[in-house]
């Protein structure tokens, strides 16, 4: 049998991606050469973009396996080297779309990324178990999704996604790692041990511009960003960063809680944001003998916040979801198994997945949007 040409062995590479980056490596320029004997062996180099790239045996692997599928390969030799500064300096360039500078594409007019901040009053409503499951639900629904765990002081984030990886650098350019199908990025990723953060305003502003502008994000459906509770730094830098950036409020049904998540919604009257809508946590718990509802923690927080904002606001606001106490979503977040992919059929998840359907089935509003209409001069 004939030994396969080049043409054919560059076509196969073709159908490898890069693991963090997800686009094929023949587009990104990391191939480096390819060489075919009279006897059907490939030797393939590829340029890693960092010495140390954690998935160098990954890109080894699945070159391998794509260029032995081909007719007449005797044998696959992947050489692994590493790009120059000025390589990485053009793939950079590249994955902004030609634009070397930096700037947060979610903030661009033309940008078709749906950017939620999710937002409570207080600490322990569950605020980050809601954002991880609805980034898990969403992206199982096959949508491309992104999480910034913007809980500087609280990062919890990778653990209740069971992310373990850390992020790789190219250049000045960030790749986020990924779980469950899900990009994430956290300041847990990039301190030693449990260490505190110990930051003020300034710096948390700062944190934030770089998760936003320095990640390489792609390009996603939804963007769910996790808020530490109340309305400080943090908020008002996504409204100044992300000033389209629509809020979820996270709240329980006790009726304390629902007055202090009123006023973490209410901030959006003064940031001219939108609340997307509520979604009542801990709403009831089943009762193991007879399935009926027990209110633990008292009843009709949510509603109680959502018509609230919607006089404040003048807007109507929704309540989007009432989700029940279940042991298995405090366990999926010790785990890193959220609890939508690890018990779908449980009534918790089953109202996740339909939040998750409300919110990431929305229309992305035209306004300060180019429309490239012109006028009819005929």
């Amino acid at each position: 049998m004939a030994s396969p040409t080049i043409e054919q062995v560059t076509a196969a590479l073709a159908t490898v991606n890069d693991p963090e980056i997800r686009r094929p490596i023949t587009e990104l320029d990391m191939i480096k050469g390819v060489d075919v004997s009279a006897e059907g062996s490939v030797t393939v180099g590829v340029f890693l973009t960092v010495a140390g790239c954690p998935m160098r045996d990954t890109i080894t692997r699945d070159v391998t396996a794509a260029v032995s599928k081909l007719p007449g390969v005797a044998g696959v030799q992947v050489d692994l080297d590493v790009m120059s500064e000025e390589q990485r300096q053009a793939l950079q360039t590249k994955l902004r779309g030609g634009q070397a500078a930096k700037e947060i594409p979610f903030a661009k007019p033309n940008s078709l990324t749906r950017v939620y901040a999710v937002a409570s009053g207080k600490g322990g409503v569950g605020k980050s178990s809601v954002t991880v499951n609805l980034a898990a639900a969403m992206a199982a629904q096959g949508r491309k999704v992104g999480v910034v765990d913007a809980d500087i002081y609280g990062h919890s984030i990778p653990r209740m996604l069971g992310v373990t990886g850390r992020p790789t650098q190219v250049e000045q350019m960030i790749m986020p790692p990924n779980a469950h199908g899900v990009k994430v990025i956290s300041i847990g990723m990039f301190t030693e041990g449990n260490s505190p953060v110990v930051w003020r305003g300034p710096m948390l502003h700062r944190a934030l511009q770089q998760f936003l502008a320095d990640v390489y994000w792609g390009d996603l459906d939804v963007l769910l960003m996790d808020l530490p509770p109340g309305t400080g730094d943090i908020a008002i830098s996504v409204a100044q960063l992300l000033p389209s950036a629509e809020i979820l409020v996270v709240t329980t049904p006790q009726q304390a809680a629902a007055e202090v998540a009123e006023r973490a919604g209410a901030i959006s009257a003064q940031t001219h944001q939108t609340v997307a809508g509520v979604i009542e946590n801990m709403s009831y718990l089943p009762c193991p003998h007879c399935g009926e509802p027990v209110d633990v923690f008292g009843s009709g927080g949510g509603q109680t916040v959502a018509d609230a904002l919607t006089r404040t606001l003048g807007t109507s606001v929704p309540l989007l979801g009432q989700v029940p106490i279940d042991v298995r979503l405090r366990e999926g977040g010790d785990e890193g198994n959220p609890i939508v992919l690890d018990a779908p059929d449980a009534p918790a998840s089953k109202e996740l997945r339909s939040i998750a359907d409300k919110i990431s089935g929305r229309a992305k509003s035209l306004r300060g949007r180019q429309l490239g209409l012109s006028p009819n001069r005929g």
